[in-house]
């Protein structure tokens, strides 16, 4: 079996050091790739391959180990297939393969999103592919990978490229609620999956920080969670105000009593492929309605379903529903159905997003208050009751065929922690667009008439502005075009 775990690195001293070295390194892939794949080096990401086999040689029965990959990237669909394949040679032929294989990620190069990289493993060749910023119109946020040996199909891997992992299969048992969860995922609501696998668990809450794209959900996840994990004590007291925006994934029916408290439980049952939920009518009773229940009774609900004490805000999207369950009664391929949700979500969340940039592109000063001989402008506040009111005029409930009481769910976003991460990233996007409009406006000045007159002290004072500027510019990767820094560098001289 595999699965996908996301450890907190942030405790140990060491760990905090190796963190500060990765930031350094891959400085600029965090600013070329889409959200959901860029690297926080407060985590590490745990890929596992578990095999248990029978021997009776052994005092307990079983020969069990695993192989586990870690790194502080989040490419969920590469290093699953690479950890299985590693691991399978590991317990083929013993330790050499992991040998073999730290020596080949030795060789790999930094990964550069929008360039396919050709990486070698264990005498294959391993092709990726890590969308970029210029991506942002597909439908599709994770990677790609293509395995290019033939000896991987002795170990159960397509020789084909490998899809992303799927949503449909996933996400299917919550068809009927996927309006809710998408609710509880946008505003970053405490969530815990209960799951009967690991395997299962930890798909299911990698895919639900996927459904936001393009927007990146930055709260706190663990896609495999346990009782021994550092935090345990935190996660299971009783003080419900006080829990974190997190989705925790656990399989310990011990958990069903120690977060009895929390407010939204998704509970799954033992995988089971849509054809055979189709060929039994569909989607289970038991797992077709939205459940609210108080927390007293969560640790006596055992069926598969959504239990939530938050009253979604947009009603539910019939149309999607049935779409995506006429696609189970015509057997289309699961790669399609998985395409069809992540377009409708991608979708649902540009909608709930275009209120947002449009009023935030409204804070912008204009460009005639930009002086060259005073500091660039700074952005206007973000007022949270003047967003509101623009929502009568500009609001998704004009044009989204979806109803409900959207403003509401707005307010919960801006309290989120996803909203803090949209707005500081926007934010530092415009205030970087305002700096290099403001070094524009000074490259162009004539700076021989602003000279006229002004004392040694003034003068001096503009020579070290315009160096500092460009110094900035260079460190923080401000695209200042050569003509740009030519004036620049000529009204130092010329002063």
């Amino acid at each position: 079996s595999s699965g996908a775990g996301r450890i907190g690195t942030a405790a140990a001293g060491q760990q905090k050091t190796a963190a500060s070295t990765v930031a350094k390194s891959y400085a600029n892939y965090n600013a070329r790739c889409l959200p959901p794949l860029q690297m926080d080096t407060n985590f590490l990401f745990g890929f596992a391959y578990f095999r248990q086999v029978k021997d009776a040689s052994i005092r307990r029965g079983y020969y069990q180990k695993s192989v586990i990959l870690l790194t502080y990237l989040p490419l969920v669909s590469a290093f699953t297939q690479l950890t299985a394949i590693v691991a399978n040679k590991f317990f083929e032929t013993g330790d050499l393969p992991l040998e073999i294989f730290c020596h080949d990620v030795d060789r790999w190069p930094h990964p550069v999103p929008g360039q396919h990289l050709t990486l070698p493993l264990l005498g294959s060749v391993v092709e990726l592919y890590i969308p970029s910023l210029s991506s942002r119109h597909t439908d599709n946020s994770n990677e790609t990978v293509t395995v290019n040996d033939s000896t991987i199909s002795s170990i159960g891997l397509p020789l084909h490229q490998a899809p992303p992992p799927d949503l449909f299969p996933t996400l299917y048992p919550l068809l009927e609620q996927l309006h809710c969860v998408w609710e509880l995922v946008l505003t970053a609501e405490p969530v815990v999956v209960l799951a009967p696998s690991p395997a299962q668990c930890s798909a299911t809450v990698q895919a639900l920080t996927t459904i936001i794209h393009p927007l990146r959900y930055v709260a706190d996840y663990r896609p495999f969670y346990t009782i021994h994990d550092s935090d345990f004590k935190e996660m299971t007291s009783s003080n419900s105000s006080a829990l974190p925006s997190i989705i925790l994934g656990v399989t310990n029916p011990f958990f069903n009593k120690a977060l009895q408290h929390w407010p939204n439980q998704i509970r799954l049952a033992a995988a089971s492929s849509p054809d055979h939920l189709a060929a039994n009518g569909g989607l289970a009773k038991n797992a077709s309605k939205l459940k609210r229940s108080t927390s007293t009774k969560f640790q006596n609900e055992s069926k598969p379903g959504v239990y939530t004490q938050v009253k979604p805000n947009l009603e539910r999207d019939r149309d999607i529903i049935k779409r995506i369950f006429k696609g189970v009664q015509l057997k289309r391929p699961a790669e399609v159905q998985s395409a069809l949700l992540r377009r409708y979500f991608l979708e649902l969340t540009q909608t709930f997003l275009i209120p947002l940039e449009r009023y935030l592109a409204g804070l912008m000063p204009l460009a005639r208050t930009i002086s060259p001989y005073r500091a660039p402008p700074k952005v206007k506040p973000f007022n949270v009751d003047d967003f509101i009111s623009s929502l009568d005029q500009s609001g998704p409930q004009l044009t989204s065929r979806i109803k409900g009481d959207w403003a509401s769910l707005y307010r919960k976003f801006l309290k989120s922690p996803n909203f803090v991460g949209w707005y500081n990233i926007r934010h530092a996007e415009v205030s970087k667009k305002l700096s290099l409009l403001h070094l524009e406006s000074l490259a162009e000045a004539k700076i021989e008439i602003w000279m006229e007159g002004k004392a040694e002290v003034e003068l001096v004072d503009m020579v070290l502005r315009i160096r500092g500027k460009l110094s900035e510019s260079a460190r923080t990767g401000l695209p200042l075009p050569d003509l740009v820094k030519e004036r620049l560098q000529g009204h130092v001289t010329r002063i």
